[in-house]
């Protein structure tokens, strides 16, 4: 065979064996900062998905496992501090409607929730990211300690006066912690303000949002909680979810906590124990029980990877998205459901429970849907540190209540920032 034909069919034939060769899936790194059963849950629905072999391969990666925090991933699931330290650089966001559109996967706003949309759309309603894993503020309590203290176990408290209440016949019965609470910012100044039509910004400041949290309605209520510290009638362990321990251990008659604490109560059954919306003040002419903030992690895309990882990223989140899917994920997390779609699948088991069916009622409402939620802000993780900093001063006896809100208005309007509508989300 002349020189000309072999060198001719070497590159044929290698042209062909490469053809033939299998191609590697495309792959998606996943960061998270979950753990427990939840984190175990998505490790299984990540292989389920990957065993799929249609979308791609998603790698998981723990964010206290990542060996360089600055190397991005493609989508990131991070909790209050994980994501203050992860963002610290502040990398660019890609909305979510848009990778999913390029990928011709449907991702229409009117099929989720109003309130739930309402915590990660843009100006336009256009989603920006998945709405994973959000809670919202509710009152625990323990129905034996209650029967204990001759409180009705089956009427829980409504109003922040019959907290107090409870909290008295509790500490008469022997109680030593009353009443208690994790993440006291978001529950007892986001919330509160929104339950009774006060905003957490407003107004614009040289190009500033200004916080609003030193108003009559927050200050009024920080003093309140401070006169119970001084009576023992309210026990402050910590800024994270360190008092979801002591109410799960039944050294505190009451908890506000998220609502997904529900799920592992549930499971662990330390003793009976009641759920109820979070109380409001009901000589505040505007309160409007039942409307609160859902707040918890999203699942965000960074921008900068190539369009085939994003094909990836659009076919896991079509895959998250879907009803049985969903009903697992709600069903195994407390995490608050996207879809109507995830309350029917639960429904039809006949495993949804009644907390459940209100939360979704309140979530279908649109008149609960709040502008009070800052979305052109970044810093809000910043601004609840700042904010538990001054209330442990109230708690400590260093500062009035008025005192320490206006010095966390201060403080926090420093640190908040505006920020490109396709750069960081506002937290």
């Amino acid at each position: 065979m002349p020189r000309k034909s072999i060198v001719a069919f070497l590159l044929c034939a290698a042209a062909t064996a490469h053809a033939a060769a299998p191609q590697a899936p495309q792959e998606i790194v996943f960061r998270h900062a979950l753990s427990g059963e939840v984190a175990a849950l998505l490790v299984d629905l990540v292989g389920r998905f990957n065993a799929e072999g249609k979308g791609g391969k998603v790698a998981l990666q723990h964010v206290s496992m990542a060996e360089d925090l600055h190397r991005l991933p493609h989508i990131a699931l991070l909790d209050d501090d994980d994501y203050q330290q992860f963002f610290e650089g502040r990398p660019r966001m890609l909305p979510l409607h848009k990778v999913m559109a390029d990928a011709r996967e449907k991702l229409d706003a009117a099929r989720f929730y109003p309130v739930i949309v309402d915590i990660v759309d843009d100006a336009k309603g256009r989603i920006r990211a998945l709405p994973l894993a959000l809670s919202v503020p509710v009152l625990f309590y323990n129905k034996d300690a209650f029967r204990k203290a001759k409180a009705d176990p089956d009427q829980p408290p409504k109003t922040w006066w019959e907290v107090q209440t409870a909290a008295g016949k509790l500490f008469d019965a022997g109680y030593r912690c009353p009443f208690t609470s994790s993440n006291m910012a978001w529950v007892h100044l986001e919330n509160v303000s929104t339950l009774h039509k006060e905003p957490l910004a407003n107004g614009e400041r040289s190009g500033k949002a200004g916080l609003a949290l030193n108003g009559l309605v927050q200050v009024k209520h920080i003093a309140l909680l401070s006169s119970w510290y001084k009576s023992f009638y309210f026990r402050y362990f910590g800024r994270g979810r360190e008092a979801d321990e002591k109410f799960a251990s039944g050294e505190c008659g009451m908890l506000t906590s998220d609502s997904s604490l529900y799920v592992r109560l549930a499971r662990i059954k330390p003793f009976d124990f009641g759920i109820a919306e979070l109380p409001y003040h009901d000589d505040v002419r505007d309160a409007a029980p039942g409307r609160v903030l859902p707040d918890g992690p999203a699942l965000w895309v960074l921008a900068g990877k190539k369009a085939p990882e994003y094909k990836v990223v659009a076919h896991f989140v079509a895959f998250l998205l879907r009803p049985e899917v969903q009903k697992e994920w709600v069903r195994a997390t407390g995490y608050l459901p996207m879809t109507p779609a995830a309350v029917e699948a639960l429904a039809a088991e006949g495993v949804a429970p009644e907390l459940l069916h209100r939360t979704a009622q309140r979530l279908s409402e649109k008149k609960f849907v709040t502008a009070a939620r800052p979305k052109a802000i970044l810093g809000l993780s910043r601004v609840r540190a700042i904010l538990n900093e001054e209330l442990e001063a109230v708690w400590a006896n260093r500062k009035p209540a008025k005192e320490a809100l206006d010095t966390a208005v201060l403080r926090g309007n420093a640190v908040m920032e505006p920020v490109p509508a396709d750069a960081a989300p506002a937290r």
